[in-house]
């Protein structure tokens, strides 16, 4: 028995394998896309994603077992045979019942080795345990920009593709994330949700907020409220103007153009070049 969630194995090696879920250890490596496994018969069963083994009829899709494709192929019925006890909420597996009934219970089995954070599923941990080994798996093929999570890889690739999903329903404004269109809507009601912790000043964002500090009560400032380049002694109100300016004097070129050879500055002209 496993003694972190009680899972029970029939063989020693069985349990060996599943403690690596919770010390969040990978050791073994897809050959074809690098990606790492806590156990052998979890890469076996990644293997037939790239042979195709399991491949659903419908859509396409590869899946790692026979098991996974009978519950892939649920989806499309919009079969969700298992029933939470407390909430009545249907899920399409067992698995996902059992995940899902943590929420309930409180229960979270998954604990960080390094820092003792626990969480309700592994999948939580193996993207917690990024944060002590600097690993970022996931890389930008326009840019070579490398992230962390799979869901900040594709809100990034919206800075090259231009695509803007989330509208303000006032105004029709297109924003790339909704954290862009939570900010701004903060235009029509009014709403400034950040105070400063020093002089009690409210800001509709906390990009404002985060400015504001900076400028006024940080130790960094020059003078009164500007930022000085240590390159030419150009002042600048906010952080971030110098940052970009001093690339002027380093030559660093942060955006490429997916099209060409083209190297940028700023992303304002890389958005011009692109027109």
């Amino acid at each position: 028995m496993c003694t972190q969630c009680e899972k029970r194995f029939i063989q020693k090696s069985h349990l060996d394998n599943h403690k690596l879920t919770h010390s969040g250890e990978k050791l073994y490596s897809c050959a074809e896309c690098g990606k790492s496994f806590s156990s052998p018969n979890n890469l076996i069963h990644h293997n037939y994603l790239h042979t195709g083994r399991y491949k659903c009829t419908e859509c396409g899709k590869c899946c790692g077992s026979n098991k996974q494709l009978a519950e892939h192929r649920r989806g499309h019925l919009g079969e969700k045979p298992f029933e939470c006890s407390v909430c009545s909420k249907r899920l399409k597996t067992i698995y996902s019942l059992n995940q899902h009934s943590r929420i309930h219970s409180g229960e979270k089995p998954y604990k960080c080795h390094v820092c003792d954070k626990a969480f309700r599923v592994s999948g939580q941990l193996t993207k917690h345990m990024r944060v002590h080994t600097g690993e970022k798996p996931f890389t930008c093929q326009v840019c070579g920009k490398a992230f962390r999570l799979s869901g900040t890889l594709n809100i990034h690739m919206r800075v090259h593709t231009g695509e803007k999903p989330y509208n303000c329903h006032v105004c029709g404004k297109a924003f790339s994330t909704t954290y862009c269109l939570f900010s701004h809507m903060t235009v029509h009601t009014g709403d400034k949700p950040y105070t400063c912790s020093v002089c009690n000043k409210v800001f509709a964002r906390n990009s404002g907020l985060y400015s504001h500090k900076q400028r006024v009560h940080s130790d960094r400032r020059v003078h009164s409220d500007t930022y000085l380049c240590s390159y030419c002694g150009k002042q600048f109100k906010r952080n971030g103007l110098l940052q970009l300016h001093v690339r002027i004097h380093t030559g660093a070129k942060s955006y490429p153009c997916q099209h060409c050879s083209a190297s940028f500055i700023r992303p304002d002209t890389l958005k011009r070049h692109l027109l």
